[in-house]
């Protein structure tokens, strides 16, 4: 049987449609062999490979509230703490280590003080997953031995590098999906703009690469913000039938 590698893209709140394709691998029974994500696909890749199941995340952020900017705590420098998410996921992985996750995961994260990516798949497990999904100029950086990190869609908002030697086929999930705005007279909130000046810089590391996916999963998410968790179901929804229509090909990835 192949090795299938899964490699899931950041994107705040839209990474909730990582969660549909998952839902799909597990109706078909497929288990990815290993896992790469960054930003909340880190997040979501690390619990999945834990043990909890899509349904089990969705229903775990409605309570927790992961990315709802508003519950997290600003500090005296204007950038929030990630401080809230790193405790809630050590209540949720409470080894604290990649040797307690079931699936082999790959997150990579942006060291600013060394302009590059690190990729993490061994040691201590939150500190890595929080530095991933700290978004730059929001949240603070997070110290981790002698550098800093970021966000690391910075740098690699879709980590395919660790899986391309070790896997026999690849499945990209993309939430980020750049799409024109139409209204020239469109007025965007500080937040807006910072999101998509974001991810007008990161879109070239990404659609670079998706030739070496097998299967490659792009929800149209483009309506939906980074950080309102008030659409988190209709993403995950959204990203749960973006995948069934990729059915054939996933099932083909079986084929030797």
């Amino acid at each position: 049987m192949n090795k299938i590698g899964l490699v899931l893209s950041g994107g705040g709140v839209r990474g909730f449609a990582h969660l549909g394709l998952l839902k799909v691998l597990d109706e078909l029974r497929i288990r990815p062999a290993v896992i790469s994500g960054v930003s909340s696909g880190a997040i979501f890749g690390a619990l999945y490979s834990y043990g909890y199941s899509p349904d089990q995340i969705l229903s775990l952020a409605k309570k927790n509230s992961y990315f709802g900017v508003s519950n997290f705590l600003w500090r005296k420098e204007g950038l929030f703490s990630m401080q809230p998410i790193r405790k809630i996921l050590l209540d949720l992985i409470p080894e604290n280590s990649f040797d307690a996750l079931k699936i082999p995961l790959y997150i990579n994260a942006t060291d600013i003080l060394h302009n590059k990516t690190i990729y993490f798949s061994s040691g201590e497990l939150i500190y890595p997953i929080v530095a991933s999904a700290s978004f730059p100029v929001l949240f603070q950086a997070i110290p981790i031995e002698n550098s800093k990190f970021v966000d690391g869609g910075l740098l690699d908002n879709f980590p395919i590098e660790p899986l391309v030697d070790h896997c026999d086929k690849i499945i990209g999930s993309h939430v980020n999906r750049l799409g024109s705005i139409g209204e020239k007279n469109i007025k965007f909130s500080k937040t807006q703009m910072i999101e998509r000046c974001f991810q007008l810089a990161i879109a070239n590391s990404v659609y670079s690469k998706v030739y070496k996916c097998d299967v490659f999963v792009e929800p149209a998410l483009n309506g939906f913000g980074l950080f309102k968790m008030r659409n988190m179901e209709r993403i995950f929804e959204i990203g749960y039938h973006a995948a069934l229509e990729q059915k054939p090909n996933i099932e083909r990835l079986l084929e030797i």
